[in-house]
């Protein structure tokens, strides 16, 4: 009796499921206490469509086919966590609100254009949104803030990350989040301030900017480092993730944490209370 499923708890749909992520989610979901696993999903025409998801993650069967049709998975879910691409993103995101179940998007490469196009859904459903799901990385976004607003322009901020050989944006979603966090502190925009890609002859750096320099190669699962360097001194803040649960576990803490709340777009420091 006690090996029976707990259909009171929160019922999770994970999108993207062959992926590293997608893998690493349905593991989570499929061992926690807390919320059951009720779909997986993949693009029409992938060869894991109709593998039992478990068996095709090398965790046993799970009685649970993966399926090509999210609407009618999101429709049995109160969740739904999404690590895939900006425009299979926005398709699932109108979905998870026709089905007004939460939306946890760790999906990068987003541009402003993408996370504006999110607000229509967010009108109906919970959608949490951030470049990293990490409790360290969101911690190391806020002391990146708040290090940004005590220092002046005489400090220099660089941003540095190093991913594995496999991922396709640059620079990555956490780096822009801490590049972002930068911004706010020293009350700049962004996208003012943003130097990227540095080649040839660049002339010397513009005071006040915010550097970015992409590390790719093996098996890096992220790196981050956020630099303050002036004359005499530098300060160096770091996260270094070896694994990526880390990231399946917040995305599954936001997917609890929006639950109760009311549509609109939430990040990691609100799931965080930070």
């Amino acid at each position: 009796m006690n090996d029976l499923p707990r259909t009171d708890l929160p019922g999770i749909v994970i999108t993207g499921a062959s992926g590293r992520m997608g893998q690493m989610l349905l593991r989570t979901v499929a061992a926690s206490d807390k919320a059951r696993l009720v779909g997986a999903i993949e693009r029409k025409g992938h060869d894991w469509i109709g593998r039992d998801a478990g068996e095709a993650i090398g965790i046993g069967p799970l009685g649970l086919p993966i399926e090509d049709e999210p609407l009618d998975a999101f429709a049995r879910a109160q969740a739904v966590i999404d690590f895939t691409a900006p425009a299979a993103t926005l398709e699932f995101a109108a979905l998870a609100a026709q089905a007004r179940a939460v939306h946890v998007i760790g999906t990068t490469g987003m541009t402003e254009a993408d996370i504006a196009a999110l607000e229509p859904a967010a009108r109906h459903a919970v959608i949490v949104r951030a470049g990293n799901m990490s409790l360290g990385v969101n911690l190391l976004t806020r002391l990146t803030q708040k290090v940004a607003a005590a220092l002046d322009e005489d400090y220099d901020i660089e941003v540095i990350e190093a991913h594995h050989n496999q991922k396709v944006d640059a620079p990555s979603g956490t780096a822009l989040m801490l590049g972002e966090a930068a911004a706010q502190g020293r009350g700049v925009s962004l996208k003012e301030v943003s130097d990227r890609g540095r080649d040839g002859m660049t002339g010397q750096r513009t005071r006040g900017h915010i550097g970015f320099s992409a590390i790719r190669g093996g098996d890096i699962v992220g790196e981050h480092d956020v630099m303050f360097a002036a004359a005499g001194e530098r300060i160096i803040m770091r996260h270094v993730a070896t694994d990526r649960s880390i990231y399946a576990r917040g995305a599954l803490r936001a997917a609890l944490w929006g639950q109760d709340k009311a549509p609109g777009q939430y990040d990691m420091m609100d799931v965080l209370g930070l």
